[in-house]
């Protein structure tokens, strides 16, 4: 999913080595500059190397950048050392978010909204989904119309959805099938059509669509904080977690 920042702006760009992947954006906005841990870390000298790596290729690009690590991917002892190792290269801890999956969703517990569900697809729906990302996740329009109104974004497998009651914009949903599963990401209502069941509404159409497409049912997601009880209720179940360190 990080690598959707790589790809959608013509300044962007992706990067391997051993280990790490990094995915920048080239907008001034940490968290559209990733770099992530692609296989287990073990010992302090392989995390200081792949933290420095990082650190590295971002500052020939001067931009600030945010280290995504799943945390069953740290040798156990390793574990309290990381936000120190992540300290001494400027990073400091922005979230740790519980990664969720589900083999199957649970029936919803109450009836949800009837919705008019549009794919993004073009200039309108770009927009509608920059507007939702903006709102309901305070990202500044500076950093999400370069991503979310850009063709380049959504002419790959990310598949993003908004949702519409009456004609008017009130929530988002993303799916992206890779590894074998179907990762759920941009779940998100505009503030005041919040616990009226329109994310869960959505979320539900988009996972069936992918399900449709790929024939998988096990799917993936990070959670916030506020969407974390709606994804228990929906059957998910917390299997990891992961810190996010950024710069600046």
């Amino acid at each position: 999913m990080l690598a959707v920042f790589g790809w959608a702006n013509a300044a962007g760009g992706t990067r391997a080595w051993p280990g790490l992947a990094a995915c920048s954006s080239a907008l001034d906005f940490a968290m559209f500059n990733s770099a992530a841990l692609t296989a287990p870390v073990d010992t302090p000298a392989a995390l200081n190397e792949r933290i420095e790596t990082a650190a590295a290729w971002y500052a020939s690009k001067k931009l600030p950048w945010s280290l995504w690590m799943c945390q069953d991917w740290l040798d156990k002892p390793l574990r309290p050392k990381a936000a120190d190792a992540c300290y001494r290269y400027g990073m400091h801890l922005v979230v740790e978010l519980p990664g969720m999956e589900a083999d199957g969703l649970a029936p919803p517990e109450r009836p949800l909204p009837a919705l008019d569900f549009r794919r993004v697809a073009d200039a309108p729906t770009r927009s509608a989904f920059t507007h939702v990302m903006t709102a309901a996740f305070g990202i500044s329009p500076a950093f999400s119309r370069p991503i979310y109104e850009s063709e380049k974004t959504w002419n790959g497998a990310f598949t993003g959805w908004v949702a519409y009651a009456k004609d008017a914009v009130v929530a988002t949903a993303a799916t992206l099938i890779a590894g074998g599963v179907i990762g759920v990401y941009a779940v998100g209502t505009l503030p005041h059509h919040q616990r009226q069941g329109y994310g869960e509404a959505v979320m539900r159409h988009a996972l069936a669509h992918s399900r449709a497409e790929s024939g998988l049912e096990r799917s993936v997601l990070e959670s916030s904080a506020a969407g974390f009880h709606l994804y228990q209720r929906m059957g998910y179940r917390t299997i990891t977690r992961y810190s996010v360190f950024a710069s600046g």
